[in-house]
């Protein structure tokens, strides 16, 4: 095979966020800006030769094109085979699937996941490793290293490769195979939840529902699985198509982004269950009709009911949550007795516990739930869990919501969401806050009294790894919260996410309206942060 050594210089702003490397596509296309960051990842890899690399993304504008760029790479440095999801398609929880079920030795997922999409919008690339999962912070850090210094990369000429066609071909020493984006993963979904069931509560009408694909990645997946596996109406469905620019929408599955999915779910003919998925397949947003569930209580009332759930069904063996996601699912493993872990914000968190068995359920209040099925987290299969529970119990959304809070008590969350916040004022929205640390503890601000005010940091049980400055923490005795974080999944500024949480276990206050319950903590976040004073604005860009 011939390999073209092609000389370049570094960028300095390819530091991997959360969730890998997010930029503007016009950053992307700038000459050698991809290639150097993905030369860097395989410049920082070992022993990959001959191995098996899964390629594939969630169909945004330049994602066709940044994967035949990566095949050339690949094959010039060595990898054995590639697996791509047919037309550069991909999930990424299906992803996951495929690097596990094929013990490859890695995957690249191309996706800026719920960001906007079109070619004055977001790309976003990251690795993830031979468990599935996100790339853990040792390996991001030296992707950055690397790519500060790199000089050259690698590169084979060979021709395009269509990605449309579905079989294997041999190209000198790699293997280029193009698989069906959805059959493993549907064969899987299969394998966890009871099909029968659903099938049958479907066709009696005792489920109708609502899955809006947002003009992304999971549209193809959803009507393979609900419609065509199921037997949903086709038009249960929407927005199903992927897009390049999602249908000029934001596909963020939240309230605010859904909104057409949210107008019928909270009309008078509304189906009795509704969800939603962003870019890549991996968030979800559940609803019933005039209900909406926080992911924070959709995670809890998943583990209390987990056991109704054929692949759960003798137990979970723990349960994790990032540190910002309400503490609902704490009450759940206080009950059942098993381990209940806080990691900071991002799913490679999870990993060592996934595969050391630590915990079986997890998730995040930015619209993620997962289980150790992947090691990812997964939209659609949420969507699948809650299906099954409403079979199983018989029961409406609204019904399964009130009596998980009657019995466990009500977690009152939201989170408001500054976006694209100056670099500068962001950065010294935090510092004011760091410098108040010290004196809060002891505080009283009405009825809420400081107990701890840190800056969380996480030790991993699993291999020791510290992560620091993970968010700002302000706890009080009567058990709520303010948590203050920059946001790593954006491409301008900063966001800055302020994450409310008050517990309410008296049952007759249990329906308030979350932002009337949490008018003092809003007014004290202000106080305490200054977002409003110091960027002039009078309210946050979503509310969740």
């Amino acid at each position: 095979m011939q390999i073209d050594t092609i000389t370049t210089q570094p960028y300095s702003d390819q530091n991997p966020g959360t969730s890998g490397l997010r930029k503007k596509v016009h950053v992307f296309k700038q000459p050698g800006y991809l290639e150097n960051f993905v030369q860097s990842i395989f410049d920082s890899l070992e022993n990959f030769a001959g191995k098996t690399l899964v390629l594939g993304g969630d169909g945004r504008y330049f994602n066709r094109q940044a994967i035949q760029t990566i095949i050339k790479m690949a094959a010039a440095n060595g990898f054995g085979e590639l697996i791509i999801g047919q037309g550069g398609l991909l999930s990424t929880p299906a992803a996951s699937h495929i690097i596990r079920k094929n013990n490859a030795f890695g995957g690249l997922v191309l996706s800026a996941s719920h960001n906007p999409g079109g070619p004055d919008e977001d790309f976003g690339i990251k690795y993830n490793v031979g468990n599935g999962g996100p790339a853990p912070e040792k390996y991001t850090d030296a992707f950055f290293k690397r790519s500060q210094v790199i000089d050259n990369y690698k590169s084979s000429p060979i021709g395009e490769i269509d990605l449309d066609q579905i079989g294997s071909q041999q190209i000198d020493d790699i293997k280029i195979t193009i698989i069906d984006p959805v059959t493993d993963y549907a064969e899987l979904m299969q394998s966890i939840f009871d099909f029968n069931l659903l099938r049958q509560s479907i066709s009696a009408g005792y489920i109708t529902l609502l899955f809006d694909a947002m003009h992304a990645i999971t549209g193809p997946y959803a009507k393979r699985i609900l419609v065509d596996m199921l037997g949903a109406a086709p038009e249960s469905v929407i927005n199903a198509e992927p897009l390049e620019d999602f249908g000029g929408h934001h596909p963020d599955p939240n309230l605010a982004h859904a909104k057409e999915l949210a107008e019928r779910m909270f009309s008078a003919s509304a189906p009795t269950f509704g969800a939603a998925s962003d870019g890549d397949g991996d968030r979800n947003m559940i609803m019933g009709s005039n209900i909406f569930v926080t992911p924070s209580d959709s995670l809890a009332i998943m583990a209390a009911n987990a056991h109704l759930i054929p692949a759960y069904a003798k137990g979970l063996s723990g349960v994790a949550r990032s540190m910002p996601t309400s503490q609902a699912v704490d009450r759940v493993a206080t009950k059942y007795n098993i381990p209940c872990y806080e990691t900071p914000t991002g799913w490679k968190f999870f990993g060592n516990l996934l595969d050391a068995d630590k915990i079986t359920l997890c998730g995040e209040e930015s619209f993620g739930t997962g289980s150790n099925h992947v090691r990812e987290k997964d939209g659609l299969w949420a969507v699948l869990f809650w299906l099954n529970l409403i079979a199983r119990r018989r029961q409406s959304v609204a019904d399964i919501v009130h009596d998980h809070w009657q019995q466990f008590g009500r977690d009152i969350y939201c989170r408001h969401d500054y976006e694209a916040v100056e670099t500068d004022i962001a950065n010294g929205i935090v510092e004011h806050l760091r410098s108040q640390l010290p004196t809060l503890p002891g505080q009283a601000f009405g009825e809420y009294v400081v107990k701890y005010a840190d800056e969380f940091s996480y030790l991993d049980p699993i291999d020791g790894s510290i992560s620091k400055n993970q968010g700002i923490r302000i706890g009080f005795v009567n058990g709520s919260r303010i948590i203050f974080r920059l946001s790593g999944t954006g491409t301008v500024g900063a966001t800055l996410r302020i994450y409310l949480e008050r517990f309410e276990p008296d049952v007759t206050k249990h329906t308030q309206d979350a932002q009337v319950a949490l008018s003092e903590l809003i007014n004290l976040a202000e106080q305490l942060c200054e977002v409003k004073k110091r960027t002039g604005r009078t309210e946050p860009d979503v509310t969740t």
